[in-house]
């Protein structure tokens, strides 16, 4: 299949689908969408609906599928569409298969960035023609025709099927040849066959010098532990790409993990600097800051996600217990309680967010010196917990709230409690590094770090002692007592590595013996747990695949795994 080479060929190439394609405008001023209607209409686009706010956007979204989303980049409520976008990917209501434009009178460079960052198809400046969006249009259009399998076989997480098609794409004569290497590399990367992906992108750059064909190489190499080599072409990319800001993080989470974290802090915040309003990346900032104790930086960077996410339907309330904490960690109580009256505010009705604010409240009053208070908060809070857990929703309060919960406890004496609390979410995040690290401060603040360490020390013996009897039944050849041992294993520890684990011993136990639709629900069931947990993870790509090809082999119609968003932070797909 040639590409088309104008924009009349694309427009010729589309035809009659171009009648069948649905755009959504969105904008503040009722004649800019006019003036936009109009030249849909004049391409042959059939169905064209207005927004003129973020929850008329949501509405349509939550009600129709579109093809086509012309954005402004300033939203009626002082928001921009970067926020949207990221609300949108977030929520999965943007497939991959739609196009999404930010139009934008706003020409300083932060903001470009920033909204490039994002990844959205294209963005246009104005004013512009309607030749210019012709042309733009019909491109990103034609684009997504020949990727829509692709596209939909990754939203429904089917990789193995996604490569195959990458494969075959790869072989026609069609003008987009490196972006489906580029797909492919990716792909190889994120199943964690990065061998193979090494190879895709070292077929590139002997062909073409691009950003992101070095970005995959790097994050091949630190797939197969060559951390000093990813740790210098990260920095390579960088140096030669300074505006590729994926190189930053990537960069970042490098150092972190061989455990540079001042450096890995420092390339965040110059990312930051660059793109002020990733309000996941100004997170991070926060994260790594309080493990480094720059405690003035996280204060800044927390503060600037609270400001950013506030309004939006990303708010959390993490965000401003994240801020509160850091706070109290540098002595300004009077801040950190103004920050929990906002909370009770923004989040009044809500049970979490009533149960954070006594969280916050006692740990307030234990630094102002008042005893009395902080344990009578805390007991309701941990009333507030239990009611929860009973309703089968304590998996709504966040980890890192529990953290505190604990550290509220220990402070005021209660450390029963406070070991329970600790000890499951360190067999549950063990693999965390900000999880763990929370844990040595919590028993640091107190005064209480061999305590700590013994306890994290105990939990990782018995994380190795649960995995260690199912992975050896299964080398005995026992393979339906490894099955059972390992879904005992994350029914007790529902951590990253025993879901996984349970999940392809369930499948692979199935592909061997037969479909059984009880053990196949339990699979199901852990695989969307590990999901939960990291869906960008390798590990639960990979299980996830195995569900498919055995569901596949026995006709079984598969669940449906949304994957969309799982690249966009980190310069993929």
């Amino acid at each position: 299949m040639k590409n088309p080479e104008t924009t009349a060929d694309l427009l010729h190439t589309l035809g009659k689908e171009m009648s069948s394609k649905r755009a959504l405008l969105i904008d503040r001023y009722p004649n800019a969408r006019t003036s936009l209607r109009m030249m849909l209409s004049a391409m042959g686009v059939g169905a064209i609906d207005n927004a003129g706010t973020s929850a008329d956007v949501f509405r349509q979204l939550r009600a129709h599928r579109f093809d086509i989303i012309l954005s402004d980049y300033l939203l009626e409520d002082g928001r921009d569409s970067q926020q949207l976008l990221e609300e949108l990917r977030e929520q999965h209501l943007l497939p991959r298969s739609t196009v999404f434009f930010v139009i934008t009178s706003e020409r300083a460079y932060h903001n470009v960035v920033s909204v490039a960052e994002l990844a959205p198809d294209d963005y246009l400046i104005k004013p512009f023609t309607a030749h210019e969006l012709n042309a733009r249009l019909a491109r990103a259009l034609y684009r997504k025709r020949f990727f829509a399998q692709f596209y939909e076989q990754l939203d429904n997480g089917a990789y193995v099927d996604a490569l195959a098609t990458c494969e075959r794409l790869i072989r026609q004569d069609s003008g987009f040849r490196f972006d489906a290497l580029r797909l492919k590399g990716e792909t190889l990367n994120a199943l964690g066959r990065h061998a193979e992906a090494q190879r895709v992108f070292q077929q590139v750059l002997a062909q073409r010098v691009v950003p992101w064909a070095r970005m995959g190489l790097a994050i091949a190499l630190r797939g197969q532990q060559q951390m000093s080599e990813a740790e210098a072409f990260g920095q390579s990319l960088i140096d030669d790409f300074p505006e590729f800001i994926a190189a930053y993080d990537f960069l970042a989470e490098v150092r972190e993990e061989v455990g540079k974290l001042t450096e890995a802090q420092e390339v965040l915040q110059r990312a930051a600097m660059i793109s002020p309003n990733n309000s996941t990346r100004q997170r991070m900032v926060g994260d790594v800051a309080a493990r480094n104790q720059d405690l003035p930086t996280a204060e800044k960077a927390y503060g600037k996600v609270l400001q950013r996410r506030r309004n939006s339907s990303l708010r959390d309330i993490d965000d401003y217990t994240n801020l509160s904490r850091v706070m109290l960690d540098r002595g300004h109580t009077a801040a950190a309680r103004l920050v929990t009256e906002e909370l009770r505010r923004d989040w009044r009705g809500n049970q979490q967010g009533e149960f954070a604010v006594l969280v916050m409240e006692s740990l307030c009053a234990n630094q102002e010196g008042e005893p009395a208070k902080a344990r009578q908060a805390v007991e309701k809070a941990l009333v507030l917990h239990e009611a929860l857990k009973n309703e089968g929703r304590s998996g709504t309060v966040s980890e890192k709230l529990a953290l505190d919960l604990a550290h509220a406890c220990l402070v005021t004496g209660d450390e029963e409690n406070a070991r329970d609390i600790i000890r499951k979410i360190a067999a549950e995040n063990h693999e965390d590094r900000t999880m763990i690290a929370q844990v040595q401060s919590i028993y640091a603040k107190t005064g209480k770090e061999a305590e700590g360490q013994a306890l994290l020390a105990q939990v990782g013996r018995e994380i190795v002692e649960l995995n260690n009897r199912g992975v050896l039944a299964a080398r005995r050849g026992d393979v339906e007592g490894s099955v059972r041992l390992l879904m005992e294993a994350a029914e007790r520890v529902p951590n990253l590595q025993f879901l996984v684990n349970a999940t392809k011993a369930i499948f692979t136990l199935l592909e061997r013996k037969g479909w059984d639709p009880s053990l196949a629900r339990r699979g199901i069931r852990f695989l969307q747990l590990a999901q939960a947990r990291d869906m960008r993870n390798a590990r639960v790509i990979s299980a996830r695949d195995l569900y498919h090809r055995v569901a596949r082999k026995y006709g079984v119609a598969v669940v449906p795994f949304t994957a969309s968003g799982m690249f966009r932070s980190k310069g993929g797909f």
